[in-house]
């Protein structure tokens, strides 16, 4: 037991066991390194949550002012989804390269 005694094995030894425990929490398999990993993908999809949900929002007002019968609506969708147009009015399409 006189390998234990010295002040320089003591701390050797300590120091060991500290850094073999420090290895062991940050890259075990639900260490710091994974927790970090985990909550940026948290992050993002909480991110992507909102995005939809105004989007959602958006698309439901939008429904709104059809079954209330906006004309204004009625007239943009008409317009933008089924490319009408009102009488005499010419269309103008614009080709991309």
């Amino acid at each position: 037991m006189k390998l234990f005694k010295s002040k320089k094995t003591k701390f050797i030894l300590l120091l060991t066991a500290f850094l073999t425990g420090a290895g062991f929490i940050v890259f075990n398999e639900y260490g710091v390194l994974k927790y970090l990993k985990l909550k940026s993908e948290l992050n993002k999809i909480n991110e992507k949550i909102e995005q939809t949900d105004k989007e959602n929002k958006s698309l439901e007002a939008g429904v709104d002012s059809l079954d209330r019968k906006v004309p204004a609506k009625i007239e943009e969708t008409a317009r933008e989804k089924y490319n009408m147009k009102r009488e005499g009015e010419k269309s103008v399409r614009v080709m991309e390269k």
